[in-house]
């Protein structure tokens, strides 16, 4: 197929609920390291990494070795039959969760059943049915993805359920309780409390949250948010799943996940996208206590493909050897620190945030009334992709630009994406000036 007999399968053979980024669908043939090119021989420079999935660069030639070597050994068995490259994994996962705690791993194929999986055992655990979810957030695309998901534009006309209460995320760019931090004694997190008391039975299952929301736009709550979160949803029963499927990995930097910057260690991780660069898996650890309620008997079919497997674990090696947590620290920093002297250039630039290489700009019409713009967030995608940049989009009101490039990056590439995002700020602005 051409291009446009791509473009064309697309529309009239898939789903129409499958978006696109562009106003033209942009149509991939291949990929290398931090670059891809199209249907038409263009390079990009890849600042999304496949929603934050490419995680140690596309094709990456230790990881593509070690894949090629399991393909050619073993390709699929399921969950029946027990292989080494499970094994192996599961056990360096064991290795290397927050404070060697959470030890027996449980493998799907997506965030979206990792997270399906969690809910679960937390059930089973508990006894109870409720779970505590946050207001912004994105936790899948099945039934009950949907429903603990607190943006209603993923919902997909999934009502809310029944036993799910949202509340309110740390977002301090727009407080909910119109204060400012630190002064807000972390309001958000504190209100919880009466939220479990006055939407629910009194005692629940689980919280589930991302360190940092995805596709809410990076949000990311202050230092003290979850220990305080976390002690009120153990003194009603729950226990805490800390959904790392965009955090995961070395992806904020020094740490392996998300949740560890913030001194708490969960219950339960959930994690999938750069675990294996781009591999289908998804993955469900918990303490021991936790996974061993999950009684009775389950398969997932291609859960722990050996393949998927054998990538996870390279992945997972060459960050180690590279040191890459450490390069994402310091090429993130870098990154943040050309950011804020962009912001200083342009007014549609409302708000940063993230940390490590998870980097958000939020664009508002008005600094003083942060009105969204996500007219103007689009444009700026379409001018950043004529010049050959691919960067991500999310957040409740389509207006924030979300950046999550391979963690193999350097100053170079920040650089240059630097260049081209001030050239797409300049243009879009002049055109609405």
């Amino acid at each position: 197929m051409n291009k446009d007999d791509i473009i064309l399968a697309h529309k009239d053979f898939l789903f129409p609920a499958i978006f696109h980024y562009f106003r033209e669908p942009l149509v991939i043939s291949h990929g290398k390291d931090q670059f891809v090119w199209d249907a038409d021989g263009k390079q990009y420079l890849d600042f999304f990494g496949g929603i934050v999935t490419v995680s140690v660069g596309h094709l990456n030639e230790q990881v593509t070795r070690k894949i090629h070597e399991q393909v050619d050994t073993l390709h699929h068995v399921s969950t029946v039959f027990a292989t080494g490259p499970v094994a192996e994994l599961a056990k360096r996962i064991a290795g290397v969760t927050p404070a060697g705690e959470l030890t027996k791993s449980f493998f799907t194929n997506s965030g979206t059943e990792a997270n399906e999986t969690a809910i679960l055992t937390a059930r089973c655990y508990t006894g109870s049915t409720e779970i505590v979810a946050l207001r912004h957030s994105y936790h899948g695309r099945t039934s009950l993805g949907m429903g603990i998901t607190g943006q209603s534009s993923w919902r997909l006309g999934v009502p809310l359920q029944p036993g799910i209460v949202h509340a309110h995320s740390a977002y301090c760019y727009r407080c909910p309780f119109g204060l400012a931090y630190p002064s807000c004694d972390v309001r958000c997190a504190r209100d919880v409390e009466e939220l479990i008391r006055t939407t629910t039975s009194g005692r629940i299952a689980a919280f589930i949250a991302e360190p940092i929301q995805g596709v809410g736009g990076f949000i990311t709550p202050p230092k003290e948010y979850f220990e305080i979160v976390a002690g009120i949803i153990r003194g009603h029963g729950g226990i805490f799943i800390s959904d790392e499927v965009q955090t995961g990995w070395g992806r904020t930097g020094e740490k392996w996940f998300g949740i560890e910057h913030y001194g708490v260690v969960p219950d339960i991780i959930t994690s999938a996208k750069g675990l294996a660069n781009g591999f289908p898996i998804g993955l469900t650890v918990a303490k021991p206590a936790v996974a061993d309620s999950l009684k009775g008997t389950t398969i997932s079919t291609f859960g722990g493909n050996p393949v998927a497997a054998t990538a996870a674990l390279a992945v997972i090696d060459f960050i180690e050897q590279q040191d890459l947590r450490a390069n994402t620290a310091r090429t993130g920093a870098y990154l943040r620190q050309q950011l804020e002297e962009l912001s200083r250039r342009h007014p549609l630039i409302g708000d940063l945030r993230g940390m490590g290489l998870l980097q958000a700009i939020e664009l508002v019409k008005d600094r003083a009334t942060k009105e969204p713009a996500p007219a103007e967030t689009l444009a700026i995608m379409e001018t950043a992709r004529e010049h050959g940049l691919l960067i991500g989009r999310g957040g409740t009101y389509g207006n924030v630009l979300r950046c999550s490039p391979p963690m193999n990056i350097g100053t170079a590439d920040v650089d240059e994406f630097i260049r081209v995002l001030d050239t797409a700020f300049t243009a879009v602005q002049s055109v609405g000036a």
